[in-house]
């Protein structure tokens, strides 16, 4: 097997070969993969993180150990905090890169480490993600990205979709949700009734032939906060997501869960 490193701010994930390829996902910095495949300068890979598979750049990337991931994949690392002013210097190098939050910080120690031969120095915000302040700081974190626009595949203060969204939010807690709102459903517990949401939750919305294509993070009863158009607060009742900017409902409520 073959294993490699985002080693740039993010890197697209795409459905198939080529720049022109639709993006389903981003790695951002530090976020491992297996090598499932290789086709001219492109890698299909699988995500350490999420299991997601899709088409990267192999020039986007740089090998690693088979130990070096399973430390990563399997172990809680330190990620950039929220902030859009983090940055690593690469020792010796004269260079520098500007991280996005979320993105992983392997073997963070004293503000610095290594991956392969390059020795990397951080200028940030770091949290060793987990679950102790989630209750004072979940809404900070949620708000943070607010206005983002909405980008298919992205999971970025700059374009992120809906349940990147969701999963990155989780990310900064040490909670690991799959990639896509369908995958995401599948886990948590069913809460029976809207009324006994709290914050965190996370509600799921359905078309008219029963697929889940929408995930938001409820804020309490009676507001979500999810990505639609832009990263917006909107209220929420046993129908769905009702818009007060269009005036009308524009999610239909399948089905609230718990992951916490």
């Amino acid at each position: 097997m073959v294993y490699g490193i985002c080693n740039l701010p993010v890197i697209p994930v795409r459905a198939d070969v080529g720049n022109k390829s639709e993006i389903v996902s981003q790695l951002l910095f530090g976020e491992v993969f297996e090598v499932l495949d290789k086709k001219a300068e492109y890698l299909y890979v699988k995500m350490g993180y999420d299991d997601y598979e899709g088409w990267i750049d192999s020039r986007q990337q740089t090998s690693l150990s088979v130990d070096d991931f399973n430390v990563i994949k399997n172990e809680e690392q330190h990620i950039a905090d929220l902030s859009t002013h983090a940055m690593l210097l690469k020792l010796g190098k004269e260079e520098s890169l500007h991280l996005l939050p979320g993105s992983n910080l392997p073997f963070l120690d004293n503000d610095s480490f290594s991956i392969n031969e390059t020795d990397y120095l951080f200028l940030g915000l770091s949290r060793l993600p987990d679950l102790e302040d989630f209750e004072q700081e979940a809404e900070d974190v949620l708000r943070f990205y607010l206005n983002a626009p909405y980008l298919w595949g992205g999971r970025s203060v700059f374009g992120i979709d809906c349940s990147g969204y969701v999963q990155l939010f989780y990310k900064h807690f040490g909670v690991r949700l799959k990639r896509d709102a369908w995958q995401q459903a599948k886990q948590g517990k069913v809460i029976d009734f809207l009324q006994e949401s709290k914050l965190g939750d996370l509600a799921f919305f359905d078309n008219e032939e029963g697929e889940i294509i929408h995930v938001g993070i409820l804020l309490n009863e009676s507001e979500i906060i999810h990505a639609s158009g832009r990263v917006r607060i909107d209220q929420i009742d046993n129908t769905g997501i009702f818009s007060r900017e269009l005036d009308k409902y524009t999610h239909k409520l399948r089905i609230v869960k718990r992951l916490v």
